[in-house]
């Protein structure tokens, strides 16, 4: 993870170290070499150079100092620098500067005479350190004299060249000050992203290792808000499937045990001499064909929890009489609730479709999931009403019972895995499988169920189908 935030810091830190520095040394040189310093030296050459060919014009000038000085006087106010007049010799005559007084008479360097004899030399422009200080420009006779004197223009601009020195100074501690700031906020940006990432992966290893899944807070990028959430969701899901298991391996060993040990009690019954009595035998017999018969509902509720992992559910979709296929899977449910003294009422309507396409044995498996409801939670003298007949387009099956009832808090999980309701927790037989394996057999041949309920007054299930759902449905 270092290594990522290492990565993540210098993939945002290399563009501001190299372009920050680069840009401003860039900028500063431009300005100085192409914009400041051309400009001024061609903006002093066009003066010294229309000067000279002014002062050219006036020969008296170079003879007499008082009209040089008046020369000076009256075009220096047009000009950005300070004139010096000087003679051929390179002595100065006369300055604009009245400071300058003192330096009357004193020699300064002028171009080669050599240079000037060809006329080659239009100005000499000197420059220390990339900084011109002056130009002396040579003066002819208009009148073919030759070389009368020179017009030296001294750069008055000398002090900007220090300002130029602290202003690179300050553009300097600029932007190293800059650089600083986009370190620290590179920095920042580097571990508000890492950070999420981090947390993210570190909790991705606990999962991975078998550890207790945390949610993680969503925070950060967009990016990392959806990484997270889908975290999240993924491990939501871990633990849904995680305590499903384990309920679902908490009743398969209930399930299992209690009609195991009931088999093995007959058969060791019968096998101590118990079936020499007619009577007791066909007692055990019976009751052992009871145990099976639960056996081999839990087996259905297996193989069905089997078809959901794989994802697919066949359905052998055929054209069915519906008054005769329910009559037919009535017979031991009736005697079921016969044996527990419950009054058991079956109404087929006229109005019921004669005939109807659905698969026979997977709805059978729905109508019997509800008949064993209905049986085990309708107390000894209660009643059972199941009536069959036309709505919507199809038909339905309605299923009354005088069961508890179920409140409105476990009426919302009713038809979720393995959820049990407090009347089966004092009835222990079943898996929590039955309604949702009906819900979704229902489902998978496009009808519905539903129920109402009230506590204390029962539960009214209904099951309606239509007339010809889609064949070969896969769920």
């Amino acid at each position: 993870m270092k290594t990522l935030r290492s990565r993540l810091f210098l993939n945002t830190l290399i563009p501001l170290l190299v372009i920050i520095p680069v840009m401003g040394i860039l900028i500063t040189y431009l300005l100085e070499t192409q914009v400041f310093l051309g400009n001024l030296t061609n903006e002093l050459t066009r003066q010294a150079v229309l000067v000279a060919d002014t002062a050219s014009a006036y020969l008296e000038i170079w003879e007499d100092p008082v009209r040089a000085q008046a020369f000076v006087t009256r075009v220096s106010p047009r000009l950005t620098a300070k004139v010096m007049l000087l003679d051929p010799e390179g002595r100065l005559i006369v300055s604009s500067d009245p400071e300058d007084s003192f330096l009357i008479g004193q020699v300064f360097n002028v171009p080669d005479t050599e240079l000037l004899s060809a006329k080659d030399l239009q100005a000499e422009v000197t420059m220390e350190e990339r900084k011109v200080t002056d130009i002396i420009v040579p003066v002819y006779s208009s009148r073919d004299l030759g070389l009368i004197g020179f017009v030296r223009l001294v750069n008055p601009l000398a002090s900007i060249y220090e300002r130029s020195q602290t202003l690179r100074q300050v553009m300097v501690f600029v932007l190293a000050g800059g650089l600083i700031i986009g370190l620290l906020l590179s920095w920042l940006l580097a571990r508000d992203l890492e950070h999420p990432i981090r947390q993210t992966t570190d909790a991705a290893y606990r999962l991975a290792s078998g550890g207790n899944p945390q949610p993680l807070p969503e925070g950060g990028l967009e990016e990392t808000r959806v990484l997270q959430r889908a975290f999240n969701t993924l491990a939501e899901r871990l633990q849904t499937m995680e305590s499903s298991r384990k309920r679902l391996l908490g009743n398969l060993v209930h399930e299992l045990g209690r009609p195991l040990g009931a088999l093995r009690s007959a058969s060791q019954a019968l096998l101590s001499g118990a079936g020499d009595d007619p009577q007791l035998r066909q007692e055990l017999v019976q009751g052992m064909d009871d145990e099976l018969v639960r056996l081999q509902g839990l087996l259905n509720e297996l193989a069905h929890l089997h078809d959901q992992v794989l994802g697919s559910l066949d359905l052998e979709i055929q054209s069915v009489k519906i008054s005769s296929w329910v009559e037919s899977i009535l017979p031991p449910w009736q005697r079921l609730a016969e044996d527990k003294h419950l009054n058991w009422k079956t109404v087929i309507s006229e109005s019921t479709p004669t005939e109807a396409s659905f698969d026979p044995d997977r709805m059978a498996q729905v109508l019997e999931n509800l008949f064993s409801n209905a049986i085990r939670y309708t107390p000894p003298g209660g009643q059972i009403s199941l009536k069959v007949s036309a709505e919507n387009d199809g038909w339905q099956v309605v299923l009354q019972d005088d069961g508890p009832g179920i409140d409105a808090e476990e009426a919302e999980r009713i038809f979720e895995p393995y959820q049990r309701g407090k009347a089966s927790q004092r009835l222990p037989e079943g898996m929590g499988l039955g309604l949702t394996i009906a819900r979704d057999l229902v489902q998978a041949h496009h009808g519905s169920l539903t129920f109402t309920s009230k506590p204390g007054k029962g539960s009214c299930f209904i099951v309606w189908m239509p007339e010809n759902p889609t064949n070969n449905f896969e769920e």
